[in-house]
């Protein structure tokens, strides 16, 4: 045994620097752990994987140093490591994920996105790279001190340097062989990390032993053909799923559908007085109406692609991805759609409206795949109102444009059928408003995010008011059908000190809720029961009588009534219901997540 030990542990490789070096690498691979950890649980501490792998990653980090023997690349990789930790804590904190790998290759697009993001950073994270630099300080006070004289990696002989990169690559592989041997004990790449995976009830990805499996699971999902036992995981499940129920010929029947998608809106603020004051008068108001239907507990689905993946869900009646974002990644998919169901029906012409940039998480490649014939982004208005750090333009004035637009178009002519998407910007997190723009104020000792969150929402509110008022003026109005959506909640990690704050009790939900809000809907009325994102698409279908339609997406519509009130979070497989819902309802949700997968990655939605 000590021989061994002396084998894998050779004094001629393991001397202050190398030991210093994979100390602080792994090191900083744990802390990451241990700060991932905090806003899910510890679990998984307890699955020695975590420490082997930990141990692989740490010696895998010095090749830099045994290659060319110089302190510097190790220094410089280290840095680089620390960036990328430090990016994927910031990220999860607003997004429930780590960033997707083809995030990577965009990495451009995610600017618009730095304000959310660096609002998620914690003074905990410097700890990251002033690890590298205290081993820095460490080799070059100490080490270069009591080793005078004696040669360090980067004085050694060429026969010298050879023995230990040989004793440097024979540790590697007895530590991958320990760590692959203890992959196949569990069933495999694919059940080992889904193990991990689930150790963990908060984010969608298993705390970061290292990034870099993440990284290589989410590629590895593209690489395996589709099989015959995919196949049948298909067809089984769609056996499974319930039929989808028309509604009567004699309920009106309506041809525009217009779409509005408000950035992280969340139900808990609708019909809500804070200090006697309503934060949304307008959805309030439209809520009252008896032409209504309001469904407040709409279950967050979205996964790593977030507002994308809201676009996904109720465009196209599908989950997103378990790992990675389809607008990235399944760009060839061919994607049934409300659009297109619109246009097979009644020859409507669809558009989108949006403030992003066309490349924006490929929102220009997603509009054409869902069937949109005209997209207007950033470069179609006048930014006159700049909101967050990124001063993109705010929805009042978004509203005010697009009303403008709308008079001097023929978007919406009299007599033809028309699909309008509007995406709503200014909800983004942090919710910071310009003081010149804010239209309520709040007296009490909210949290601060808190407080932002309901202004914002009042904000966005009023601008929702300018467009519904302009809507329900036209004489086409009564064959018109207007959507409100919140694409997912806002929160994410701010909620659960929110609502620990006595301030907060009593107004924020504990629950990633959203609202679905259909105006001059055909049938009124208020669903109190828990749905899900995906359930959207299938009501919207019945609403608007597209009952010919081949896809019914794989959720069901909420007017059935023998639809189970019940949905499953994609972020960690959540269950939220209301009353007794049976486990074989459970288990097919659950199971709807990837098998929704499975179609969007191998192109198998539409038969």
């Amino acid at each position: 045994m000590k021989q061994i030990i002396h084998r894998l542990f050779p004094h001629t490789l393991w001397n202050r620097e190398t030991t210093t070096l994979w100390g602080c690498a792994f090191g900083k691979l744990i802390l990451f752990d241990i700060i991932w950890c905090l806003q899910t649980t510890f679990t998984s501490f307890s699955l020695p994987e975590v420490y082997v792998n930990s141990i692989l990653v740490a010696l895998i980090l010095l090749l830099p140093l045994m290659l060319t023997g110089k302190k510097w690349t190790e220094y410089l990789l280290l840095f680089i490591v620390d960036g990328l930790l430090i990016s994927n804590l910031m990220y999860s904190r607003t997004y429930n994920s780590a960033i997707p790998l083809e995030s990577y290759l965009l990495a451009g697009n995610l600017s618009d996105f730095t304000a959310s993001v660096i609002d998620s950073m914690r003074l905990i994270d410097i700890l990251l790279p002033l690890s590298t630099i205290a081993s820095i300080l460490y080799i070059y006070n100490k080490v270069k001190k009591q080793q005078a004289g004696k040669a360090s990696i980067a004085q050694t002989s060429q026969a010298s340097y050879g023995l230990r990169l040989k004793q440097y690559l024979c540790t590697l592989l007895v530590v991958f062989l320990v760590s692959a041997m203890q992959v196949m004990t569990r069933g495999g790449w694919q059940q080992a990390f889904t193990r991990l995976q689930n150790a963990n009830y908060y984010t969608c990805a298993v705390p970061m032993y290292t990034i870099f499996g993440n990284l290589i699971h989410q590629g590895m999902q593209t690489q395996t053909p589709f099989t015959p036992q995919m196949k049948a995981e298909i067809e089984a499940w769609q056996k499974q799923q319930p039929s989808y129920k028309a509604l009567p010929d004699s309920i009106d029947k309506k041809k525009t559908l217009v779409v509005i998608f408000c950035e992280s809106l969340e139900s808990w603020v609708i019909n809500k007085k804070v200090e006697g004051k309503e934060t949304t008068p307008t959805l309030n108001a439209a809520i009252a109406d008896s032409h209504t239907l309001y469904a407040p507990y709409v279950l967050t689905q979205v996964k790593g692609g977030r507002s994308i993946d809201g676009q996904l869900l109720v465009n196209t009646g599908l989950l997103p991805l378990m790992n990675g974002c389809y607008a990235m990644q399944c760009q060839n998919t061919t994607y049934p759609s409300l659009a297109k169901a619109l246009k097979e029906q009644h020859q409507a012409k669809s558009y989108l409206m949006t403030v992003d940039k066309p490349v924006t998480w490929n929102q220009e490649i997603v509009a054409h795949n869902f069937g949109i014939d005209t997209l207007f982004c950033n470069d179609s208005w006048i930014n006159d109102e700049k909101v967050g750090s990124r001063k993109k333009l705010g929805d009042v004035s978004f509203m005010k444009q697009i009303v403008k637009k709308l008079k001097s178009s023929n978007i919406l002519s009299n007599g033809q059928s028309t699909f309008l998407q509007i995406v709503t910007y200014s909800g983004h997190n942090p919710f910071v408003l310009p003081d010149n723009l804010k239209r309520i104020h709040f007296k009490g000792s909210y949290p601060e995010k808190m407080c932002d969150y309901m202004t914002m929402a009042n904000y966005t509110d009023h601008g929702l008011g300018i467009l519904l008022r302009y809507l329900k003026s036209r004489p086409d109005y009564k064959d018109m059908m207007i959507v409100l959506i919140g694409d997912h909640e806002g929160l994410a990690a701010d909620r659960k000190p929110i609502c620990a704050s006595p301030a907060a009790k009593g107004i924020v939900s504990d629950k990633q809720f959203t609202p679905f809000i259909v105006v001059n809907a055909p049938v009124g009325g208020i669903y109190n029961k828990v749905m899900g994102q995906v359930d959207q698409y299938p009501t919207i279908l019945n609403l608007m009588h597209l009952d010919s339609y081949t896809w019914k997406g794989m959720g069901q519509s909420i007017l059935d009534p023998k639809k189970q009130p019940a949905a499953v979070g994609s972020d960690n497989m959540n269950v939220e219901k209301t009353g007794i819902v049976s486990n074989q309802e459970i288990k097919r949700l659950s199971e709807a997540h990837r098998i929704s997968d499975l179609l969007i990655r191998y192109n198998k939605i539409v038969k």
